[in-house]
This record gives C-alpha cells, sequence and structure tokens, in this order.
C-alpha cells in the first residue's frame, strides 16, 4: 500500500525507526553487560514484538494482562510490578513472570511466599526527586509507589532477590547518576548482600533522543554491577519507539471565531491523550508554532469537547478540506492509551517499511459497542 491508500487516523509504526533504536539498546546491553525489557506500559503494539525480542531481553509488565501479552506475543524474560495484586491473580503471573516487584513491606509479606517460580523483590524509593511533574515523580511527597527507608523492614530479605526503583521520567543519565547516589546512601548496605541478585533501574530512560549521555549511562550501570555483583535491568518504554510512530489525520472542515479552527479526524482527548494530561503540543510535519508562518491555525477535534484541542499552529500555505497531516512521536503512549470517547472510532494501525506501508489492523462499530454492555 502507499500513504495515500491508508485510512485515517491511522497510526504508522516506521520499522526502519524502530530498529534503529533498537540497535542503540542493543548495544547498551553489550557494552554494559545489563539487560534492557521493553516497558509495555509505553509501547504495546505486539506486531512488533518478536523484532523487538531479537534485541532486547524481554519486557516489563504492569500487570496481569500485559504479562499475558508479553509471555504469548515476545518470550524472554517478564518482570512484573503492580502497586498491589490480586490473590486469585497470583499463581499466573508466577507461572508465567521470571520476576515479580512487590510496592509494599505488606504485599512481601502477603505474596512472596507463594512465589513458586518467579524471583520476588521490592520497590524502593530513595526519595529523590528530579522533575517537577507530581503526576510523573514516583519520588513526590505522599507517593505510594515504592518503600522509603523509613518504611523499610529487614525481614523482607529473606523472601526477595531483588530490587527495584523507577524514578526518571524522559529524562538523561545525568538524572540516573544522581538518583543512584541517593539510592546507595539510604539502601547500599542491603544492595551488598549475597543474598540480593538483580537490581532494576526501572524506565524514563531516553536512551535513544539525540544527544544521550551513553557513556555515563554504561559508566552507572557497570559500577553498581562490579561493585554489589549485581545483575542489572532497565526497563525503557519510550527509548524503544522514540520517534518511530506517527499519527496521520485529514482535514474536515473549519470554523472561524475569533480563530481558524481546522476540525479533524483525529482527536487529542481520545488519541493522544498526554497532549492534554501534560499538557504539550506534538510535533506536527511542516508546521510551526502560532504565527511562525504564514497561516496559523488551531487544529482541534469532531468530538464535543470543548477542549479537545491539539494546538496553535502555522503552515506555510493555507489549509484545504481534505489535507493529509502527521503528528510525530506518536508511537509511545498513544495506542495504549486511547479511548472510544463520544463514539470516536479507534485510528487504524500500519507498519511503514521502506516506501510501503501495511495495514495491520482497523477497528469499527463493534470494538466501541463491546466495551460498553
Amino acid at each position: 500500500m502507499k500513504l495515500n491508500d491508508l485510512p485515517t487516523p491511522v497510526y504508522v509504526i516506521d520499522e526502519q525507526k524502530l530498529i534503529k533504536n533498537l540497535k542503540v539498546l542493543q548495544g547498551v546491553q553489550r557494552r554494559a553487560g545489563c539487560k534492557i525489557l521493553l516497558a509495555q506500559k509505553a509501547f504495546s503494539c505486539f506486531h512488533f514484538y518478536k523484532l523487538i525480542g531479537g534485541y532486547l531481553a524481554g519486557a516489563a509488565s504492569s500487570g496481569l494482562y500485559e504479562a499475558r501479552l508479553a509471555h504469548e506475543e515476545m518470550g524472554g524474560e517478564n518482570c512484573v510490578f503492580s502497586p498491589a495484586y490480586l490473590k486469585e491473580e497470583f499463581s499466573e503471573l508466577d507461572e508465567i513472570c521470571t520476576h515479580i516487584v512487590f510496592n509494599s513491606v505488606s504485599e512481601v509479606f502477603k505474596f512472596a511466599p507463594l512465589a513458586k517460580k518467579a524471583q520476588p523483590g521490592l520497590r524502593l524509593n530513595p526519595q529523590f526527586s528530579t522533575q517537577k511533574s507530581a503526576i510523573y515523580d514516583p519520588c513526590a511527597f505522599g507517593s505510594r509507589l515504592g518503600v522509603t527507608k523509613e518504611q523499610f523492614d529487614e525481614r523482607v530479605l529473606k523472601h526477595i532477590s531483588g530490587f527495584h526503583m523507577h524514578t526518571l521520567c524522559e529524562q538523561g543519565a545525568e538524572e540516573l547518576a544522581a538518583t543512584v547516589r541517593a539510592l546507595e546512601e539510604r539502601f547500599g548496605k542491603y544492595l551488598a548482600l549475597p543474598s540480593i541478585r538483580w537490581l532494576n533501574l526501572g524506565g524514563g530512560h531516553h536512551i535513544t533522543k539525540e544527544g544521550y549521555n551513553l557513556p555515563l549511562l554504561e559508566e552507572v550501570i557497570t559500577s553498581l554491577r562490579k561493585k554489589y555483583d549485581l545483575e542489572i535491568y532497565l526497563e525503557p518504554g519510550e527509548a524503544i519507539a522514540l520517534n518511530a510512530g506517527h499519527l496521520y489525520t485529514r482535514v474536515l472542515g473549519f470554523v472561524n471565531n475569533g480563530i481558524t479552527t481546522a476540525i479533524l479526524d483525529c482527536s487529542a482527548e481520545c488519541h493522544m491523550p498526554d497532549v492534554i494530561e501534560m499538557p504539550y503540543m506534538p510535533p506536527l510535519y511542516g508546521a510551526k508554532g502560532a504565527g511562525e508562518l504564514a497561516h496559523t491555525y488551531r487544529l482541534s477535534s469532531r468530538t464535543c469537547l470543548a477542549g479537545d484541542v491539539i494546538g496553535d499552529y502555522s503552515f506555510c500555505r493555507p489549509l484545504e478540506e481534505g489535507d493529509l497531516l502527521r503528528f510525530d512521536d506518536m508511537a509511545i503512549y498513544t495506542m495504549v492509551k486511547n479511548n472510544t470517547f463520544n463514539g470516536m472510532p479507534l485510528p487504524a494501525i500500519a507498519k511503514k517499511t521502506g516506501e510501503e506501508y501495511e495495514l495491520i489492523k482497523s477497528f469499527d462499530y463493534s470494538d466501541f459497542k463491546g466495551r460498553l454492555s
């Protein structure tokens, strides 16, 4: 297929860009002697799992459904973390996961003795914030994620074989290095115990972003691995599919009420929720910010939500009905978070290989109705 043959809206995953990211991550694994897992909460397009599994050690899951998906579609190591587990799900998690990370001392005492196959671990909170947005900060005051030094109970040590830490969000190796120092200050004596065999440094590592300090990352990993004789894991999500996906959408029409708004067949609320949640304005190919080019438009959706606005962009030429627009970096935190609010159809999913396109999946009314009763 050619691009114009695809239905819109449509997520398009560029296989070559995905492979480029995977090769960077594979290099880190080889040089630093660590294991990198795909964090499925960012990118769960399992059509590519066999490809990803050829470069990475496995996947990281946030609960039973993601763990099943990784087990069925990728194989390899499967590390699950949840703030709390359901008793009726635990035996299956133990069967299909290699590591189960607990969020509290009480969860360790409750479930770790039931683990027969998976390696139990405990999530730690180093209480060291490196970001300003509380919604993405597991170390913010009142955080429910991870055990602080004050909450740590040494009796858990006989039940676990490793620790987990996740504090970053789209950040560099410098922030990781500073956080690791805080982790060692609070929990270093436990990392050094012979019974502790692994340390998972979580996600949020922007490893494949241009300018990322790979030597520092590898230095931090190598130092931890040698100092404490630990197997080191990372579980980035955005780094795997960063800049590897696009969302194509068409202009349906225009409304003018002080500013000209272009109505698109995609939606921020439904198809790129982080635009409203963070908030941020996604990159749009061939466009710039409002007023920078000759023709400025507000780009919005055909939902009835007044605030379903993607942003104000400017273009070299006037937009016309039927124009095809391309939002970039739309592989991560889009497909995994989209919804059918207002009865909006889900975007199709396609793959780009070279100059050819392949439609992987399309959705219809049954996908909307099937969720509701």
